[in-house]
């Protein structure tokens, strides 16, 4: 099964691991933070980084990005080189990804089309081993097929239009609404067994690739980045109160309790899957509160009827769903 490593999540810096346990191999989701607290975090979840297969860039803000280089280099003193996986875009609009591309292997980043995916999704929930999922009805498998692109042990390769395969692992991009040259989120499938994590931070809104891509997964880690009264009342300059409250921003706290609300409500409609964990991503230090944006997931998984583990993702230390 995977297993979700936040190491950081925050306005400050963010990285995560998404590991496939049975292998203990593992792909990386941005690296805004320095080495020092990248591996410290990797150490304290038992997790190799020298296993690492592949690598996403969600965007390129400098959260997100800052640290992507210095770890690459730690890692190619110890003979791992994974690809990266970046819009051409974002690569463009940033010095920090520009640098990495004149150095290391980084290739384009794509939104898989969420429409052609959801069968897919469907039959991953069906196959999951969860209680969830028993007795669901069987349906046809619509994946595109995959086609080899990656060299030595990474094994990867890549399917249209947009996924990726490494560490036994398929991953699905998904457009996000976000003020960056463009964003992404992720959907994280084992190859094995159709367990899968969702992925979804920086978000204004939860666009329908989005919404159609965190269907049914076990982990569902969900942007809750600020309450409204909070940001309002908050130190921030206006325009950037408006920028985070935007369309183009990020969730509030109510925008991801209505967002797990559906999501559970669809999943038990369709007898499939429901969240076994979820997490609250990039909660701000200055707009909202941990324990808020989790007592506000509960209230909606209560509501659902799902009661689902609720965690947080936080700025200076780990965080793991298995």
């Amino acid at each position: 099964m995977l297993a979700l490593h936040v190491l950081a999540s925050g306005s400050s810096g963010n990285a995560a691991v998404i590991e496939n346990t049975a292998t203990g191999a593992g792909v990386l989701i941005d690296c805004g933070i320095c080495k020092r607290d990248f591996l410290k975090r990797c150490d304290e979840a038992g997790f190799d980084p020298g296993r690492i297969q592949a690598m996403f860039v969600t965007h390129e803000h400098g959260d997100h990005v800052k640290g992507l280089g210095v770890v690459l280099r730690g890692l190619a003193k110890v003979g791992n080189v994974p690809p990266v996986f970046a819009a051409g875009a974002c690569t463009a609009n940033s010095s920090a990804l520009a640098k990495v591309a004149e150095a290391f292997d980084v290739r384009e980043l794509t939104a898989a089309c969420a429409q052609a995916g959801s069968q897919d999704m469907a039959n991953a929930a069906r196959q999951s081993a969860t209680p969830h999922a028993a007795g669901a009805p069987a349906g046809q498998d619509s994946a595109a097929h995959a086609t080899p692109a990656g060299q030595g042990s990474a094994a990867l390769c890549t399917a249209e239009p947009g996924a990726v395969e490494a560490a036994g692992m398929r991953i699905i991009p998904f457009a996000t609404s976000h003020d960056a040259a463009a964003s992404f989120g992720f959907r994280i499938e084992d190859a094995a067994d159709g367990d899968a994590v969702g992925y979804l931070t920086d978000s204004g809104i939860v666009t329908a690739q989005a919404h159609a891509a965190l269907r049914y997964v076990r982990i569902l880690s969900l942007e809750s980045n600020h309450d409204p009264k909070m940001l309002a009342a908050g130190p921030y300059p206006y325009i950037i109160k408006q920028r985070i409250a935007s369309n183009n921003g990020h969730l509030s706290n109510g925008q991801a309790a209505a967002e797990l609300g559906t999501l559970v409500a669809e999943s038990r409609a369709a007898g499939l899957r429901l969240p076994q964990t979820v997490v609250a991503m990039h909660v701000s230090q200055n707009n909202n509160d941990y324990s808020l944006a989790r007592r506000t997931l509960e209230a909606a998984l209560g509501e659902a009827g799902c009661y689902a583990e609720t965690l947080c993702g936080y700025q200076a230390r780990l965080t793991t769903a298995r």
